[in-house]
């Protein structure tokens, strides 16, 4: 089994699209602990909406090509479209920032609500599952 972090995002519905990227992720990954979500500033976007944030750690025996497609699947299930997305409408949005021992997305890991996210779950983590 491979170890991966991954982020999910949103600013709009935040907090339905948020439980709604939870509940598939927790389908395909039985053993995904999550952080607390938090609110943050858009970084590069026109809509200027508040942010929530959460991350993710999970396990699993899945190629990393395929948790890519499952995760765009999870994400056209809140209804994330190109045009919105032009817009600055980000429905949902779940990148995999480290998968394999590979950080993915160098740029998101140095985020502070990326760190913060992380160190709070490896907080309650043991040394074993990690």
């Amino acid at each position: 089994m491979e170890k991966g972090i991954l982020c999910i995002g949103s600013n709009y519905r935040r907090k339905e699209n948020l439980a709604l990227a939870r509940e598939h992720l927790m389908e395909l990954f039985p053993n995904i602990r999550f952080s607390t979500e938090q609110e943050t500033l858009p970084v590069g976007i026109k809509n200027q909406a508040m942010f929530s944030n959460q991350i993710g750690f999970f396990f699993s025996h899945l190629k990393e090509e395929q948790i890519k497609v499952e995760l765009k699947n999870i994400e056209k299930k809140a209804g994330r479209c190109l045009k919105d997305q032009e817009k600055g409408i980000i429905a949902l949005d779940i990148d995999l920032l480290l998968f394999h021992h590979r950080i993915l997305k160098p740029q998101d890991m140095k985020r502070e609500y990326v760190i913060k996210g992380i160190k709070e779950i490896f907080k309650t983590e043991t040394k074993e599952t990690l």
